[in-house]
């Protein structure tokens, strides 16, 4: 039986609530154990809801769980998704508080911003290079208000709470060049991803499911199904291909593209 709407707004409003008061809550699916992924995108849907009517701009999309790996573990066979508001969006080469965000991670991405919109239930990884005015370096900042690990009962959470908690997504930060998407093999794009000088993660794009654009291509169908597009101007980050990174207090962050450039992130 789907989440009537009341429990909807209600889970979407503990969630809103965690990530303000930086104070983790306890895993949707240990209340509501029988509810389905759609219940899920509809807490999301509806937690996206109150940032907007708080004045958030929607400005983009985030893609996870796109590696196979990921998702054996996870034991899905499909990505997830999350939205990206303007509060959400972070400068290079700056600092953040780590306490700002709860149990929070950085992922290797790149990051695909929208020339035009993109719709359609047959779309191709053409499609989305078409759509796409340039690519550039960049890492989620993945954070969890709700318990990955519940400390009483060590109840591990579900595809179902990542994807309420809006796929983990706290914030992107983009850097280094952008380029055009045809310019280069978008597969053979790697980055060095170092903590405190110390390389902790290295990887290829062609990890995002064989083309980092195959996750748009999901994404952008999965909307077409429910009449829904990706829009002109949007940024989409397709997906990580390095496993998430831990943040502590007092780490420097460094994130080497090679010729699509570096950037860097600290954390007080």
């Amino acid at each position: 039986m789907s989440l009537s709407e009341y429990h909807v707004a209600a889970e979407a409003a503990l969630l809103d609530e965690a990530e303000r008061t930086r104070t983790q809550i306890r895993q949707t699916t240990s209340l509501h154990p029988d509810m389905t992924i759609d219940d899920a995108y509809r807490v999301q849907a509806a937690w996206l809801d109150l940032k907007l009517s708080r004045g958030e701009n929607l400005v983009g999309h985030k893609i996870g769980l796109t590696s196979r790996a990921m998702q054996q573990a996870m034991n899905i066979t499909t990505p997830d998704s999350g939205f990206v508001t303007d509060a959400m969006v972070f400068e290079p080469n700056t600092t953040l508080a780590a306490s700002d965000f709860l149990d929070p991670k950085l992922e290797v991405e790149l990051a695909f911003t929208l020339g035009r919109d993109l719709a359609g239930l047959e779309l191709t990884v053409d499609d989305v290079l078409d759509a796409t005015a340039f690519v550039q370096p960049a890492v989620e900042l993945i954070a969890a208000r709700s318990f990955r690990r519940d400390p009483e009962t060590g109840r591990t959470r579900t595809v179902v709470d990542t994807i309420s908690d809006n796929a983990a997504d706290g914030g992107i930060i983009s850097g280094g060049d952008r380029v055009a998407p045809r310019d280069v093999d978008l597969r053979w794009i790697s980055a060095l991803a170092s903590r405190n000088d110390i390389i902790e993660e290295t990887g290829v794009a062609a990890g995002v499911m064989g083309h980092p654009a195959m996750g748009i291509v999901w994404l952008a169908r999965r909307y077409a199904e429910q009449g829904l597009h990706l829009e002109a101007g949007q940024v989409i980050l397709a997906g990580s291909f390095t496993r998430p990174i831990d943040i502590r207090a007092g780490d420097r962050f460094r994130f080497d593209y090679g010729d699509m450039g570096a950037f860097d992130v600290d954390f007080s």
